[in-house]
């Protein structure tokens, strides 16, 4: 397993290799994706729900995404790591966009970063590829957009919408990213932009014919059971073992079974006597 590229990327996609990608937030899960070879980490701006307890992403700021992407960069070996650009930091001018993108690229060491929209955000993404910063786009259900939207709703249902999703996918490339991401789209238009597009798509909720397809770590290992998305496959139910650990961990605290002499310092204490004359004399 070597390490992964933009470059590598694309030559997954021309031989028709389909790409991996979760989304993570934090040095010790950064480390355990990278050991089971994914192909991409997206350190997204979701953290502002599933980190920090948000409604939605956009409270997030640039400052928050350096220090998460920072974190997972950390973490990493192989796996390579794509940073969102929150609300509001990249849709005020190109110039706006290019100095925060370069900031999120010196200040956390990824290899990339994404931002939401279609042809409105063109100027922003040529803007940031021209000088050199490789760019993930966004098009379908972007959540920053949500209250445009009217919450978070399948993109590209009808005639009118699906001709939307695809432009904006077809401008995204032609501004120079080098992928995109298609979120809530239904699959055959999904497999359709697939087909149009050099550049690679990565499928959440948008059916199996993408290039790539995301998930976040937290949806797919099962830590959150009240609502599941129905894009979301869960391949384990960490949550409810995690909790079932923290139960045994009070129990036995409060029942004085932990700790026992395995953990602890025994042989390091000090003698009987010493510890007799410690006493006396406080």
């Amino acid at each position: 397993m070597g390490k992964n590229t933009v470059v590598t990327l694309r030559q997954m996609k021309e031989r028709g290799e389909k790409i991996s990608q979760v989304t993570c937030y934090d040095y010790s899960m950064a480390r355990l994706v990278d050991a089971a070879g994914i192909n991409m980490i997206l350190v997204g701006d979701s953290l502002g729900m599933t980190m920090q307890g948000y409604k939605d992403t956009l409270p997030v700021t640039v400052d928050e995404m350096i220090i998460y992407g920072r974190s997972v960069v950390r973490g990493v070996e192989n796996t390579l790591v794509v940073v969102d650009m929150p609300f509001m930091s990249y849709q005020i001018s190109p110039a706006q966009a290019l100095e925060n993108a370069g900031r999120i690229m010196k200040e956390t060491g990824c290899s990339a970063i994404k931002l939401e929209g279609g042809k409105t955000v063109d100027p922003a993404i040529k803007a940031i590829t021209d000088a050199g910063i490789p760019v993930v786009g966004h098009v379908g259900m972007t959540p920053q957009s949500a209250n445009a939207f009217g919450g978070f709703k399948v993109q590209g249902k009808g005639e009118e919408n699906a001709r939307r999703v695809l432009e904006d996918a077809l401008a995204v490339q032609e501004a120079g990213a080098f992928a995109v991401t298609l979120e809530c789209v239904p699959p055959r238009l999904a497999a359709l932009i697939t087909k149009k597009l050099d550049i690679i798509t990565i499928g959440i909720g948008a059916g199996s014919c993408c290039d790539a397809q995301v998930l976040v770590c937290q949806d797919l290992l099962g830590m959150f059971g009240s609502f599941v998305p129905k894009f979301v496959k869960q391949y384990a139910q960490i949550g409810d073992q995690i909790t079932e650990a923290f139960k045994a961990y009070d129990r036995e605290v409060k029942e004085g079974v932990f700790p026992t002499e395995a953990q602890s310092f025994v042989k390091s204490d000090s003698s009987e006597e010493f510890l007799a004359q410690l006493d006396r004399e406080y």
